[in-house]
């Protein structure tokens, strides 16, 4: 601690009473902790008088070589600076957000004349209207559900929409108006968007009252099926209105972001309030010490949500922070325009907050059971497979392909919290193709395939972190297989000089049946579990989790090399004179068997280009 110490105090002798953000390094080159400061010489003076630090911040110093700093104009921007850092970093000592995905949204074209609605994420870079964000996939895709049956709007690309001849089948269920066939016209169609467009913007009544006025007309006029495809919009209304269950009162554009904290652990809610409506929450479970209180945790986890995408116009959060004021001002500068943060005390506001944290409430209780169950499953299996404790990090490794060709292996993570995702790793198989000139490679070799993602996974793990002290070696490695498996791994480890990894191996039992599976251990005799029994429950969840991942990454191989072909491989091919080639000839095969006159016909190929192609083909003349 003491070298920490001087480490620090020789940094203040050059350090300015400006703000800045400042980085803690440790010997081996890992950022520990990032901070910001409204003087820096101020606040990293203050890690010299460890008296009053807690216990977190004296290891910080005590682990600490080396700092890094960086000078901002204004307390924001070194606000936001540094939840940027902390983002690229993950500094194992800040409170960290993990689960950082983009939130989708929905796109109203304006590049044609019909104008489509979809799906989207990412930049608005394509011309149209935007609205948006929703929590999650499943909310964009009930919205649109509603837009196709109440206004009846085309979702197809604009290719298949200059190709149709006929309705497709979206007409037919009165999900579509078919514009692409003529069934009607564009000032019609443009009343539509308008009217979706208004229901997005939050004024699905007055769309409401229209459509009822209209069906009444109808109904009048005795055109009964008519009334009916009224009644229809109307009702597709209705049931998304009851969706929007969250009371968003006098609230045009917000979100609210709240934390419960408890058991050493927080939940933050964020629902997204957008045109008076409720486009759905999502739960998050940032990583912190336990003795960070929900304030605390909410301001941290606030300067992070935002560090890559637009606050709305207003925040309304469940805590008083202490930097309440810097946060507003930090998402102004990050939106370019003013944000508002409140901590409403009453009124329909308040009652908001308190629906979103009963929310986090649930959301945490859930979690906290799901986590005590999962180490019950993590006991038992330390107890069947006799480890001397529950493994905190278990590999579990698949290899998939067909008759050795695409070969992929898969490796997932679980651990006490359960599926690691963002650890998972997918490893292309070298060699294994039948026409491979590799001599260790026979097509279909699932030993050879098994031995090459070991030794690549932990040949890794050995030159990248030696000493063990990342949190990336497994407890448990389990292999999808029989003892044949099992002993490769074994082998693997032996010339690897891997001593304290936990193998096993987990086959399916005689005629491949799930409840009958043996489990293969090092030295003893395979063994069977109760078919109720939850370790080999959760044994079969981490298999079949395995399997899932590794044939996904297998099918997604496949498609990409089925979706290239031998014209690819021709210098100066590109993608318009590929497409060209193909349109024009039906098929690389058709492309290979022309002549060069032929290929002169097409679009874009000079005739110096249809005698490289030609020859491409014909390498003998």
């Amino acid at each position: 601690m003491a070298a920490g110490v001087a480490v620090i105090d020789t940094l203040l002798k050059t350090l300015p009473g400006k703000p800045g953000v400042y980085r803690m390094i440790n010997a081996g080159g890992e950022v520990l902790y990032v901070g910001k400061a409204k003087s820096l010489k101020k606040r990293v003076a203050s890690y010299t008088r460890l008296a009053r630090q807690p216990v977190r911040t004296r290891r910080v110093v005590a682990e600490t070589a080396s700092m890094e700093f960086v000078i901002t104009h204004t307390e924001a921007e070194a606000l936001l600076l540094e939840a940027n850092l902390i983002k690229r970093f993950q500094p194992r000592y800040n409170i960290l957000l993990r689960d950082d995905k983009s939130f989708p949204s929905i796109l109203l074209t304006g590049d044609h004349a019909f104008a489509r609605v979809l799906k989207h994420r990412g930049a608005h870079s394509r011309e149209g209207d935007y609205f948006g964000p929703f929590a999650s996939a499943w909310a964009v895709n009930q919205t649109l559900s509603v837009l196709q049956q109440a206004f009846l709007l085309r979702s197809c690309s604009d290719a298949v929409f200059s190709n149709r001849t006929r309705p497709c089948l979206l007409h037919q269920i009165k999900r579509c108006s078919a514009p692409c066939v003529g069934r009607i016209g564009e000032v019609e169609y443009a009343a539509l968007i308008e009217e979706a467009r208004a229901f997005l913007s939050g004024d699905s009544r007055s769309i409401q009252r229209r459509l009822a006025r209209q069906m009444q007309e109808a109904s009048d006029a005795l055109e009964f099926e008519k009334a009916a495809q009224f009644r229809d919009r109307i009702q597709a209304l209705t049931r998304v209105q009851a969706r929007h269950d969250i009371n968003a009162q006098g609230i045009d554009e917000a979100d609210v972001i709240v934390a419960h904290g408890a058991g050493g652990q927080t939940c933050v809610q964020v629902f997204f309030v957008r045109a008076g409506q409720n486009y759905g929450n999502r739960a998050y479970f940032p990583s912190h010490a336990r003795d960070d209180d929900a304030p605390r945790v909410l301001e941290a986890f606030i300067g992070q949500f935002y560090a890559n995408k637009a606050p709305p116009r207003a925040v309304l959060v469940s805590h008083c922070m202490d930097n309440h004021e810097l946060i507003a001002e930090a998402l102004s500068v990050r939106a370019g325009r003013r944000v508002q943060v409140a901590h409403p005390k009453r009124g329909a506001k308040r009652k908001l907050i308190g629906h979103a944290l009963a929310n986090a409430r649930d959301a945490l209780a859930r979690r906290m059971a799901e986590s005590a169950s999962q180490r019950r499953n993590l006991e038992g299996l330390a107890r069947v497979l006799r480890l001397e404790a529950a493994p905190e990090r278990i590999e579990v490794f698949d290899n998939s392909h067909i008759s050795g060709t695409q070969a992929v292996g898969a490796m997932i993570v679980a651990g006490p919290e359960g599926l690691v995702k963002k650890a998972y790793r997918k490893f292309t198989i070298r060699g294994a193709a039948p026409d491979s000139a590799a001599p260790d490679f026979q097509p279909g070799d699932d030993y050879a395939m098994m031995r090459q993602v070991l030794t690549r996974r932990f040949s890794r793990a050995l030159k990248e972190d030696p000493e063990r002290a990342g949190g990336q070696w497994p407890d448990l490695v389990l292999i999808d297989g029989g003892a044949g498996q099992l002993a490769v791994a074994a082998e693997v480890f032996e010339e690897l000089g891997i001593e304290d990894v936990a193998v096993a191996a987990i086959a399916k039992g005689r005629d491949r049946n799930a409840g009958r599976e043996r489990i293969f251990l090092p030295g003893s005799q395979p063994l069977t579990l109760n078919s109720r029994d939850r370790v080999l429950y959760f044994l079969q969840r981490l298999r079949d989790e395995a399997h899932r991942f590794a044939i996904g990454a297998h099918r997604s191989k496949r498609t990409k090399s089925m979706a290239r072909s031998s014209l690819d491989e021709i210098p100066g091919i590109g993608a318009k004179r590929k497409k060209a080639l193909l349109h024009h000839f039906g098929s690389a095969g058709a492309v290979a068997q022309a002549g060069r006159a032929d290929l002169e016909t097409v679009d874009g190929i000079s005739g110096a280009m249809a005698n490289k192609i030609y020859e491409w083909f014909r390498p003998d003349g």
